[in-house]
């Protein structure tokens, strides 16, 4: 077989999995000696919290990464920097001689300048980049109505994407197939993998939350969940059960691939697979909504909304305060809180609970709550996330009207009827009956004595009327009917 070149280096981001990985399988396929890497870079690392389960995430998958490869290969190695990725790629690309680097495309636009920059640097050296599709099904503007422009609803973009839908989008890139390839770090090449400190963080709580990292644990929760998707469409809605696949993490940082999990849930022909791949078209959709609108990292989708007065100063700093640490007075809205502050993890629908809380109930910008969930997150995605707070604000595309307001309680109520979720998060609300669990202001002085709660000293009184802040949300969206 003839290769089109003779080196080539594998530039992994939020990719890592040697399996049905698209930048490996070309790289692999088209040059007789490849080699790999990852660099930890210092413009996205140095303004994170020097304690990131994120961090801690990928270090360990990385090590599952190497695993991989070595198992493909005997003498392959990952190469780990730590440093700027313009800077580091370049070297290591020039030291190894390569003719080209291969990477899987990543729409955000920190990431889509660092590109640029890295593209500028090879070129100067001769080196090509080379990207393509790999964190979607379908990307870009490989989904568009008749008339040839992107989506913005996104019913029709689902029905678009499963129409496109044929075998050949699922079916995963043979990489094992040219494994051959993969090359020994030549000598004098760093191979070994740093340690946290050694890249300026410091341990989490990720082990003892138990969270599986790497290809191996994504494969172990794949297999956990399979049994239960036919269960999904209803089991997803309930916090306090196990209803959903936990593979979020995963998604966002590679360690398997969308192509499989599309693939699994497109077979089954029940209810909770159509309304998992549902999700995972969500995924793809909001995607694409990035690329193509890049004005909604800053800016509210629909321009009318810019016009909104949310609430600012001390007051609103300190209601923002009290959503943040979970001190809001309605259970529902402070567990959920309490879990992701916590671990890292919020169940979505309390993630649409939470954010239309802080803007229809605090009137807060939806902003602040998208900053907080992108500290926080272990899973965070910016197109996800920023698509889901503004479809919560009613400023995205295809967004809930902005009279649609969640009352927490009513929401607590039907989701947590036992208040198993509630309860778990926050003990101190333990003891109160099932009936007032989900509102303990209308608990009787009984009920609060006999749970040892006095209202403002264990447990806040809520910050916030929800009837009175419906109005006055009414009236602040009046700028854009």
């Amino acid at each position: 077989m003839a290769y089109s070149i003779d080196r080539a280096l594998v530039w992994f981001r939020r990719d890592l999995r040697a399996t049905d990985n698209a930048a490996l399988y070309h790289a692999l396929s088209s040059a007789r000696e490849v080699w790999c890497a990852f660099v930890f870079d210092r413009d996205i690392l140095d303004v994170l919290p020097r304690r990131d389960r994120r961090v801690e995430f990928i270090r360990a998958s990385l090590i599952d990464l190497e695993r991989q490869l070595r198992a493909l290969s005997t003498g392959a190695r990952l190469l780990v920097a730590h440093g700027r990725a313009v800077d580091e790629i370049a070297a290591l690309a020039t030291r190894l001689n390569v003719n080209a680097v291969y990477a899987n495309h990543d729409d955000e636009p920190q990431a889509l300048r660092r590109d640029a920059a890295v593209r500028d640097a090879l070129a100067a050296a001769g080196i090509a980049l080379h990207t393509g599709k790999d964190h979607v099904v379908f990307e870009r503007s490989e989904v568009l109505t008749h008339s040839g422009t992107p989506y913005t609803v996104f019913t029709p973009y689902k029905n678009a994407w499963l129409k496109k839908l044929q075998p050949f989008y699922l079916s995963a890139y043979p990489v094992a197939k040219h494994a051959a390839h993969l090359a020994a770090p030549p000598a004098g090449v760093d191979a070994h993998m740093p340690a946290l400190a050694q890249i300026g963080f410091e341990p989490t709580n990720l082990a003892a939350l138990k969270i599986p990292t790497g290809s191996i644990g994504a494969q172990a929760l794949l297999a956990d969940f399979m049994p239960r998707l036919d269960d999904y469409a209803r089991a997803r809605e309930f916090p306090a059960i196990d209803g959903t696949s936990h593979l979020s993490m995963h998604l966002r940082f590679g360690t398997v691939s969308i192509r499989e999990l599309a693939a699994a849930a497109h077979a089954r022909d029940t209810p909770g697979a159509a309304v998992w791949l549902s999700e995972l078209i969500w995924r793809d959709f909001y995607h694409q909504i990035l690329h193509h609108h890049p004005h909604v990292v800053e800016r509210s989708f629909k321009p009318a909304y810019d016009r909104i007065a949310w609430e600012s100063g001390p007051h609103a700093e300190a209601l923002f305060g009290a959503w943040c640490e979970g001190r809001t007075g309605y259970p529902l809205v402070d567990a959920a809180m309490a879990q992701l502050n916590q671990t890292g993890t919020m169940h979505n629908r309390l993630r649409m609970v939470v954010a239309s809380f802080l803007t229809k109930d605090l009137g807060i910008t939806w902003r602040w709550g998208e900053r907080y969930f992108a500290t926080h997150l272990n899973d965070f995605d910016l197109a996800a996330n920023n698509g889901g707070w503004q479809w919560a604000a009613s400023t995205g595309c295809d967004a809930q009207p902005y009279f649609r307001i969640f009352n927490p309680t009513s929401q607590s109520r039907k989701f947590d009827p036992q208040g198993r979720f509630i309860r778990r998060y926050l003990p101190v609300l333990a003891a109160l009956p099932d009936a007032v669990l989900h509102a303990p202001w209308e608990a009787r002085p009984i009920e609060l004595a006999s749970a040892q709660i006095e209202l403002g000293r264990d447990y806040p009184r809520p910050i916030v009327q929800h009837d009175e802040a419906r109005t006055r949300t009414l009236a602040r969206y009046a700028v854009v009917k």
